[in-house]
């Protein structure tokens, strides 16, 4: 009760899950986003290149205490790099694991963006039924192939089953041979950990923007999070040889070689650009 009167409870969701407290949203929500508009004066006109979005179709992550967060896909960490790539002149083609719908973190809505509205609006038969990891991983991986970028949205979300998944991990091994550029942030960054083979990580001793784990350990504190997080994403991947370059939830963004990185939701706008600008110059 008294947590209820602070506005640091969790709010209950109808599958009994939990998502952020009325005061963690006012925090780190906002009707709006810091969109610039996405112009460019030499956008990409050839009609081919096209960029591979991977969704997580998975929505409630459990925490240690036993308890369901409510998650999938961040919508501004989606929407705003989606905007920047479309704008810059790339097709753009979503998939999920197995095809099944694309979940959207709807509580981080920011539901008086004109222009994310409209990229929903625009999408939503794709994030109803996308295409599959299983497909693409299976048949598209080929020498002459279109696509010169693939781009994975963080949330929490991007945690549940990604991080596993051997089709993303072939594809991510695919185009990192291919010098495909991979663009991620938040926690999004912890899906690579899919591509690695035995004590083989084709990541190893890259640096990378990424949510920083003590800021998850604090966020219970205001109920954004129901409970402490089932593993610390930054010390698995530092683990794995990854060097996290950031210490602060912030708009951090990097670039190590194909590997494109932002730190979190603040950073959506500013590595949207970031990847834009970098697909520009392999493509004209």
């Amino acid at each position: 009760m008294f947590k209820k009167l602070l506005g640091i409870a969790p709010n209950q969701t109808e599958d009994g899950a939990f998502s952020p407290s009325r005061l963690s949203l006012k925090l780190a929500t906002s009707a709006k986003t810091n969109y610039d508009g996405g112009v460019y004066q030499n956008p990409y006109t050839g009609g081919k290149a096209r960029v591979l979005v991977v969704l997580t179709e998975e929505r409630n992550m459990m925490m240690a205490n036993g308890k369901k967060f409510s998650t999938g896909n961040h919508p501004v960490e989606m929407a705003l790099p989606m905007l920047h790539l479309i704008n810059a002149g790339f097709e753009l083609d979503l998939v999920t694991p197995t095809g099944a719908p694309a979940i959207i973190e709807q509580w981080a809505m920011p539901n008086n963006d004109k222009s994310v509205a409209k990229l929903f609006a625009k999408y939503d038969d794709a994030l109803a039924k996308p295409n599959s990891l299983i497909d693409f991983a299976n048949n598209l991986l080929i020498d002459n192939s279109p696509y010169v970028g693939v781009f994975i949205p963080g949330g929490h979300g991007a945690m549940l089953g990604l991080p596993s998944d051997p089709n993303l991990g072939k594809i991510l091994r695919w185009a990192q041979k291919k010098n495909i550029h991979i663009i991620t942030l938040c926690h999004g960054p912890g899906t690579l950990m899919s591509a690695k083979i035995d004590n083989e990580f084709i990541f190893n001793g890259y640096e990378i923007a990424l949510f920083p784990d003590a800021v998850d350990k604090q966020t219970p504190m205001i109920g954004y999070l129901p409970g402490q997080m089932p593993f610390e994403l930054g010390e698995k991947l530092q683990e794995l040889g990854m060097h996290i370059i950031n210490k602060k939830a912030d708009d951090t963004c990097h670039i190590d070689r194909n590997l494109i990185t932002g730190a979190s939701p603040y950073a959506s706008n500013k590595l949207g650009r970031l990847a834009a600008e970098t697909l520009l110059k392999v493509v004209n």
